[in-house]
């Protein structure tokens, strides 16, 4: 297996616990729903942050911003397939210049 996958399915799962927790949120606050929402919405979020540890990076800052593009591209896909909202031109162009930062900054090599 490459070793790109580990990270790669890292930082998927780290989005979708982020994503599924911030929007427990959003139901509770904008929606109106009952605070129960937040039960699984804290154990999505403490998900997410333990996922991030799991990220092969020396540097916490490093790893972080190198998912901020997954999480862009994980958004517009809950977007999508969670609200049924199919996102435009425009989000695509950004989630896709938002991979390739990912990618910059995952992939690049570095002389330490």
């Amino acid at each position: 297996m490459p070793v790109y996958v580990p990270t790669l399915l890292v930082y998927a799962g780290a989005a979708v616990a982020e994503i599924a927790g911030c929007f427990a949120f959003w139901v509770w606050f904008r929606n109106g729903q009952s605070i129960w929402w937040l039960i699984p919405g804290l154990a999505s979020l403490a998900a997410f942050a333990w996922l991030l540890t799991l990220a092969p990076s020396e540097h916490a800052g490093r790893a972080f911003a190198a998912y901020g593009g997954v999480y862009i591209a994980a958004s517009l896909l809950w977007l999508w397939l969670a609200e049924g909202r199919r996102p435009d031109v425009w989000d695509l162009a950004g989630g896709g210049l938002a991979l390739v930062g990912t990618a910059i900054i995952l992939f690049a090599p570095r002389s330490n």
